[in-house]
């Protein structure tokens, strides 16, 4: 049994927090002892497994501040995750001292928790450079931003083991470190795909009895788009709206009747961009006219989405570039076509014409592939197939959880060697 500890900055609800809780579940299941340590974490806004009683969850830091002036963001975030290293480090009770930390988001942790007097093996997980993920705007943005960025290209390089996400990213991250002389390795992330087993059966008995509409703005006939992501602007949501404005002229009207957009993000009352982006799609739909065909959700739970999955007639994923993207394999896995950018990790997930449709970033492009799926039904119902076997084939939860314990064997090994 390895005893291992996942660091990670907010435990709310989003991709990078959908991985580590997998991940955690996969070493569980493996036979090791799995913790976690965190600035933040809402027991209402968060996976059921971290409030559940799964894993022991510890908060540290937390009363230190997210912003300063409305701004300095990043460093606020660089001086929690310092916070709660020295803590893993130096702090931490004997009884609860780990052999391997799992971090990620935030590098500059790494340096801190190999000075602790029990050294334990540091992996870090990087789902894509966090300089990339900020806009830089102006002189004094990219000045703020200078020794953040040096920080994380040679905070990274101290870890024992850096994993990416998917070989989109593995691309990124050498262009982007190229002083770094480590090589990544890619591991894709995976599904809990026994949650999903058990909630798909949950939702057939259900649906067998009840004959209950999805959402009660959505009548029992409709044709379903799903789009799930956080509301972020990089998110790119409002390519959906435009997407389906442009169907109305595709569709005759009583078939475009039947059509409904659900977008269902994360939401966070703290973040302001959630705020303003949520104000911002819901001006869009107004401007289109489209308040009828529209649904905005605000972080469904894990039930709530397994039941807007198996609803959905397809999905739709809008982000640009985006590193990895777990959702278009929980579309996959609950049989429904993809529509998706052709860009970023959707390329490594969706085959086009066979699980979906890969697409330009421009509504005519999504559009017809949104209405192409509505008028073939036949095609929907392979497309979902050959999906959720590509699912199983290439993204299994096992290969997941055995490469990973491997890998943290790997790092013990390492140590007793040194």
């Amino acid at each position: 049994m390895v005893r291992v500890l996942f660091l990670h900055p907010d435990l709310g609800i989003g991709g990078a927090e959908r991985l580590v809780v997998d991940a955690a579940l996969a070493l569980k299941e493996r036979g090791h002892a799995v913790s976690f340590l965190t600035n933040h974490h809402d027991s209402t806004h968060c996976f059921k497994e971290t409030a559940d009683g799964s894993f022991p969850v510890q908060i540290v830091g937390d009363w230190l501040p997210r912003k300063l002036f409305g701004r300095f963001y990043a460093i606020c975030a660089y001086v929690r995750m310092i916070y709660a290293a020295f803590y893993a480090s130096f702090f931490m009770p004997e009884r609860k001292q780990v052999d391997v930390v799992i971090c990620d988001l935030i590098s500059v942790c790494v340096p801190i928790l190999r000075l602790a007097r029990h050294r334990p093996r540091v992996l870090f997980y990087c789902h894509y450079p966090d300089q990339l993920l900020s806009i830089r705007e102006g002189l004094l943005k990219r000045l703020y931003r200078t020794p953040l960025n040096w920080l994380e290209e040679q905070t990274i390089g101290q870890a024992d083991k850096v994993l990416v996400n998917s070989k989109f990213t593995l691309r990124v991250f050498q262009d982007t470190f190229r002083r770094l002389q480590v090589v990544p390795d890619v591991l894709y992330p995976s599904l809990h795909t026994q949650y999903f087993d058990q909630m798909e059966r949950k939702l057939e008995q259900r649906s067998a009895l009840l004959d209950e509409p999805v959402h009660p703005r959505v009548p029992r006939n409709s044709f379903i788009y799903l789009d799930i992501n956080r509301y972020e602007r990089k998110k790119n949501h409002a390519l959906a709206l435009h997407s389906l404005n442009l169907l109305r002229d595709l569709l005759p009207l009583p078939d475009f009747k039947r059509c409904r957009l659900i977008i269902a993000g994360g939401y966070d009352t703290r973040c302001t961009e959630n705020v303003e982006h949520f104000a911002e799609l819901e001006q869009i739909t107004a401007d289109l006219h489209l308040e009828e065909h529209v649904v905005l959700l605000r972080s469904p739970t894990d039930e709530e989405k397994c039941n807007l999955l198996y609803s959905a007639h397809c999905l739709l994923y809008t982000p640009e570039n985006e590193h990895f993207g777990i959702v278009p394999l929980e579309g996959m896995y609950f049989c429904k076509p993809v529509v998706a950018l052709n860009s970023g990790g959707p390329t490594e997930t969706v085959v086009h014409s066979s699980t979906g449709f890969l697409c330009e970033n421009q509504d005519k492009s999504f559009a017809g592939a949104m209405h192409q799926l509505f008028t073939d039904e036949g095609l929907r119902s392979k497309m979902g197939e050959q999906g959720r076997k590509r699912v199983q084939q290439k993204f299994s939860f096992g290969a997941f959880a055995d490469r990973l314990n491997e890998i943290v064997q790997e790092l013990l090994a390492n140590k007793k060697d040194e």
